[in-house]
C-alpha cells in the first residue's frame, strides 16, 4: 500500500491530468486518496501549490525517463521519435483520449497567477524537451539544430494532446507523427 504522502501524489496527478488544477479541490483530494485530513499539511505544508509542484516534479521526471527508455528501442532518431508518438497515440487512446497531459493543465491555468508552478511547468517541458535533443544529438544532429527540433517536437506534441482531447481521436498525435517522420529524415 502507498504510503499517505504518496497517496497524496498520486491521487493529486490523476486529478490534475483530467480536472485541471481549479477543479481540483483538497477536499477532493483527501476523499480520493483516502488519507486523512490532517496529514496533507504535515506532508505539504503550503497546501494545493506546494502538493501540484511535487506532483509535477514528479510527474515530469518519469515522463522523462519514459520517453528515454522508449527512444532508446532504435538508434535512428527518426524512427524512434516516430514510435514513441505512435505509443503516445495509442496510450490517449487508452484513455477515452482524457490522458496524456499531465503538466498541459496546470500550465494552461496558472502559468499567469502562479510563479512557481509557471516555474514548474517550464522546467518539466525542458526536461522533455533535452531527452529529445540528446538523441537527436546522438542520431548526428548539431546541437542548437537538435535543441530547436526538440522544442518543436514538444509543442507538437502537447498541441497534438490538446486536439486529442477535443476531438476524442488518436489522430492528432499520429498525424504529427507522419509530418515529424520527415522532417526528421533530415
Amino acid at each position: 500500500m502507498a504510503s499517505t504522502r504518496e497517496a497524496f501524489i498520486e491521487t493529486t496527478a490523476r486529478l490534475l491530468e483530467t480536472q485541471g488544477y481549479f477543479a481540483t479541490g483538497l477536499n477532493q483530494i483527501v476523499a480520493e486518496s483516502g488519507a486523512p485530513k490532517g496529514s496533507l499539511y504535515y506532508y505539504f505544508p503550503d497546501g494545493k501549490e506546494g502538493l501540484t509542484v511535487e506532483v509535477i516534479e514528479r510527474v515530469s521526471a518519469t515522463i522523462a525517463d519514459h520517453i528515454r527508455v522508449n527512444l532508446a528501442v532504435t538508434e535512428d532518431p527518426a524512427e524512434a521519435i516516430d514510435g514513441f508518438l505512435r505509443m503516445m497515440a495509442r496510450a490517449v487512446e487508452a484513455t477515452n483520449c482524457q490522458g496524456g497531459g499531465p503538466i498541459a493543465t496546470v500550465a494552461l491555468e496558472t502559468s499567469a497567477v502562479s510563479e512557481r508552478l509557471r516555474a514548474a511547468c517550464r522546467e518539466a517541458y525542458r526536461s522533455w524537451q533535452g531527452v529529445f535533443a540528446e538523441k537527436l544529438v546522438a542520431g548526428g544532429w548539431r546541437p542548437e539544430q537538435a535543441t530547436g527540433l526538440a522544442g518543436l517536437i514538444i509543442a507538437a506534441i502537447e498541441g497534438a494532446i490538446i486536439l486529442c482531447r477535443t476531438e476524442r481521436s488518436a489522430v492528432p498525435l499520429e498525424r504529427v507523427a507522419d509530418e515529424l517522420r520527415p522532417l526528421l529524415r533530415g
